[in-house]
């Protein structure tokens, strides 16, 4: 980068900082907005707030001192109808004197503020002087672009370095989008578009600009969607041809009997994903399917039956989960089930030791295991499988991408089935697992009630807590639900043990007890235990209730610092209770200062019961780059393109990804090599990832 014209070693770190190390970067380093600098107003007609550009006379210029000690640059600026103050708080005295003399005819551009003292001023202003040749054509009289920038970085020398970068490079860019696809979407040149979303042209609209929607932004941000989307197509095509998998019988005795013992009838979206799924596991080709469900939707009982067909056929199957926690709860779920039906269950996490862990071991390899439920220790090397017919990942975006390929490698091309109980919103779901067949569970089991959801401060305390005392009295449970297990003297947090003592003070007639990660197994499972058995009626505990609970006698969550939360678990934490008949409630205990994120989730949490809408807003409060972890999903990172904003581009650049890969299966046609070739630079090892799956 250093061997840019007006790039040198300082600037180069700099440069760095932003993730500009290639001139490839510079060109798609795009603005972020852009001000209009096309027309000169006088200063009588500028307005505290509104971006303006003036031209006048400096009427006088120095030294001036704020307080005792604080210097300012103050150059003050007249026309025929005002003046104006221009003011900087870093500056090299000796040059500012240089370029601000008196009589000076100047351009100046930034948003003036109404100072009670003095009157009009703008602060760090960009000036040019008013002459025949206009000295720095990029910053005056013009839609001027508005960069990010880093701290010793100015602005006016990154539009230099971008300019320079246009003007040299620019004609190396090469087209690589097909000659039918351009045309057919009417889409600039690549160079063309390159060129003009970095200096637009004059008369541009600025809110098109600004809103992402010129036909040059528009074919960058179609192309980078796209070349995922080509991946995505590529890798699914791919998986489709080369792979065959193991043929199931579905619906068979195991299954017949299971359905028997379940307490309920299934949903009717339960049946309908169960039938894809069933459809899937009678192919050759692998399943690959991701089932999206709120929280209560049903996922486990879904998943124990396509386990339980894995088995019907004479395979084995396993269950992947993040946590030892949730991978207990999920044992102990399945247990009763397994028992009745003659299956022998595992449950594999980092616990097990000795002769205990070999003896687990022993029985996965030669098959006496049918089923297993682990962590990510089963993708460790001593662990074999006899014959691995089907695995099951839940919550799956806590994996890394070669975690998840990791147990597909258990076995012989097994059929994988993922879950997810944080609902993503469409546009994540097509660029996360856009070569995936998705399932939707958006149905209820009969009963589920409404929770209302209601946000208290620390001075509310006591009208929290008498809410969760009528549902006690009234033989109902409740959840107290707390971010740390002990006290920190570097973050002021209300701890478990703390709330833990004020429950037992202030209610004594009720029994509660405290859980959380740092107990022994056998402990939490006994406590969870009597918590469903109604001994224990309050439960104080750390995040380890997140998923995987239910108690239909449960009505309260009480959830402090809840601004300290995210808002899926938030979400998924409030799932915990409304699972039986009765009225329930989530209690938002905050604490002040709350950011405006903070401040956000709360009101999403209020307004909102519906996962999906909880995800858009969460998608809106966080972006694209930070929901759910998209930096370890193996997908790129979007330089330019918003999920947010550009859903419909994306949907577009699909179709058109897919139906290219389906005329074109690898992209082998000689018209597409600069295509081919562009996607595998784009792609990186993102592509070799697809080429191992």
């Amino acid at each position: 980068m250093q061997f840019i014209k007006g790039v040198g070693p300082r600037k180069a770190i700099l440069l760095e900082k932003l993730h500009l190390t290639s001139i490839e970067d510079c060109l798609y380093f795009l603005p972020f907005r852009f001000e209009d600098r096309t027309q000169f107003k006088k200063i009588s007609q500028a307005v505290p707030g509104e971006y303006v550009t003036l031209t006048g006379e400096v009427l006088s210029s120095g030294t001036i001192f704020m307080g005792r000690r604080k210097r300012v640059f103050e150059a003050i600026i007249q026309d025929e109808t005002g003046i104006i103050r221009a003011k900087w708080f870093r500056f090299n005295e000796t040059y500012m004197k240089e370029k601000f003399q008196t009589g000076q005819k100047i351009i100046l551009s930034g948003k003036p503020t109404l100072n009670n003292r003095s009157g009009l001023e703008i602060i760090h202003p960009e000036t040019e002087q008013e002459s025949g040749e206009n000295v720095s054509s990029l910053e005056i009289g013009k839609i001027v672009p508005v960069y990010h920038v880093t701290d010793g970085l100015h602005l006016k020398s990154m539009r230099a370095i971008i300019k320079n970068v246009l003007d040299k490079y620019l004609p190396l860019a090469e087209e690589f989008l097909p000659d039918d696809l351009i045309q057919r979407h009417n889409f600039p040149s690549r160079s063309e578009a390159l060129a003009k979303s970095h200096f637009p042209e004059q008369g541009s609209c600025l809110k098109e600009l600004d809103a992402f929607k010129t036909p040059a932004q528009r074919r960058l941000v179609f192309e980078e969607l796209f070349l995922i989307q080509l991946g995505l197509a590529f890798r699914k095509n791919r998986a489709g041809e080369e792979r065959t998998g193991l043929v199931f019988k579905t619906r068979g005795e195991l299954i017949k009997r299971f359905v028997k013992l379940l307490p309920f009838t299934l949903t009717g979206a339960q049946k309908k994903v169960l039938g894809e799924i069933m459809e899937d596991l009678e192919k050759e080709k692998p399943m690959n399917r991701l089932i999206q469900g709120d929280v209560g939707s049903g996922k486990t009982i879904v998943a124990l039956t396509a386990l339980l067909t894995a088995v019907d056929n004479g395979t084995q199957s396993a269950l992947m989960v993040p946590t030892e926690i949730l991978a207990e709860q999920h044992y102990l779920n399945i247990r009763p089930f397994c028992e009745k039906l003659g299956l022998e269950l595992s449950l594999v996490t980092s616990s097990l030791k000795g002769k205990e862990r070999q003896k687990y071991f022993e029985d996965i390899r030669t098959g006496k295991t049918h089923i297993v439920v682990g962590t990510h220790s089963l993708i460790q090397k001593e662990i074999q499988f006899k014959k691995l017919g089907l695995a099951v990942i839940d919550e799956q975006h806590r994996f890394g991408v070669m975690q998840r390929e990791a147990i597909g490698k258990k076995g012989d091309h097994p059929h994988l089935l993922i879950m997810t109980a944080t609902p993503i919103p469409r546009s994540l779901a097509l660029t996360l697992y856009g070569d995936m067949d998705v399932s939707l569970l958006d149905e209820f089991p009969p009963g589920r009630q409404e929770i209302a959801t209601n946000l208290f401060f620390e001075n509310q305390r006591g009208k929290a807590y008498s809410i969760m005392e009528k549902q006690l009295q009234q033989g109902r449970q409740a959840f107290v639900v707390c971010p740390l297990i002990e006290e920190s003297e570097s973050i002021d947090l209300k701890a478990a043990v703390t709330v833990f003592d004020y429950i037992q003070e202030h209610f004594p007639n009720f029994t509660a007890c405290l859980i959380h990660g740092k107990l022994k197994k056998e402990e939490r499972q006994s406590i969870m235990s009597r918590f469903l058995k109604k001994e224990i009626q309050v439960l104080v505990s750390t995040t380890v209730i997140e998923v995987g609970i239910d108690v239909p006698n449960a009505t309260v969550m009480i959830i402090e610092h809840a601004e300290r939360f995210g808002l899926a678990q938030l979400h998924q934490l409030r799932g915990r209770v409304g699972r039986g008949n009765h009225a329930s409630h989530c209690l938002l205990m905050a604490y002040h200062p709350i950011s405006e994120e903070g401040q956000a989730r709360m009101k999403a949490m209020q307004n909102s019961g519906d996962g999906f809408v909880i995800a858009e807003e969460d998608l809106k409060i966080r972006g694209p780059g930070d929901f759910m972890g998209t930096r370890q999903s193996g997908v790129p990172l979007l330089k330019i393109a918003n999920l947010l904003r550009d859903i419909q581009v994306l949907e577009t650049a699909r179709k058109e990804a897919f139906h290219l890969i389906e005329s074109d299966p690898d992209i082998t046609d000689p018209k597409h090599q600069p295509l081919n070739k562009a996607l595998q630079r784009f792609l990186g090892n993102y592509m070799e990832l697809m080429e191992v799956i």
